[in-house]
């Protein structure tokens, strides 16, 4: 998965806040196309920039229940040492012992506990967000942007974007605060196709 330039948002799954019309698709498995997802966080530094930084290999899945969503699960695991940075020496360093410590914490997990549908057609994704050994909760506001058979895939497809929030320094990512903020906020786009 490879990231193009991209302006970070401040919470999970955004898009028209009017519910897709999931009858279109079956209940069942679905799974992240690689070529349609993206992860990204971003921060402020110093007050002059806001970094956008993303993760290359990650795997999304979905347990969809299309007439109660609020069955619905979802399963994420990232590749820590896949962050994208921009730059050689940012990626050592914020992969290195100070930050994500990658040698010895190599996935980023995020498992739902909770799908709560909202009035105006919006999701709260709750879940367990699993980074450097720490293990604590986050909410994800998403949005289900179209649900449909996919016309090259021939596959239900239903795509997501999401927005999120978290203080790094929940997870021991607290490092150079508040030079760099410790408020971090998320970004997930993604094109889920049914199957296993």
């Amino acid at each position: 998965m490879k990231l193009t330039p991209f302006i970070l948002a401040a919470s999970l799954f955004a898009g028209s806040v009017s519910a897709a019309d999931l009858s279109a698709v079956p209940s069942g498995t679905y799974v992240v196309d690689p070529t349609h997802a993206y992860i990204r966080f971003q921060y402020n530094h110093l007050g002059l920039s806001n970094p956008t930084l993303g993760f290359e290999d990650f795997k999304l899945s979905m347990e969809l229940d299309t007439e109660n969503p609020a069955n619905t699960t979802v399963s994420l695991d990232i590749v820590t040492e896949s962050v994208v940075t921009g730059s050689d020496i940012w990626h050592d360093h914020i992969t290195g012992g100070d930050w994500f410590d990658a040698a010895n914490n190599p996935n980023i997990t995020f498992k739902s506990t909770a799908v709560a549908v909202n009035d105006d057609g919006t999701y709260d994704v709750t879940g367990d967000l699993a980074i450097k050994g720490e293990t604590h909760p986050v909410t994800l506001k998403v949005t289900v942007n179209g649900a449909m058979m996919h016309p090259m895939a021939g596959k239900p497809v239903v795509g997501i974007t999401g927005y999120g929030g978290l203080k790094r320094s929940q997870w021991g990512l607290g490092a150079n605060a508040p030079y760099i903020s410790d408020e971090v906020k998320l970004e997930v786009q993604a094109e889920l196709l049914q199957g296993s």
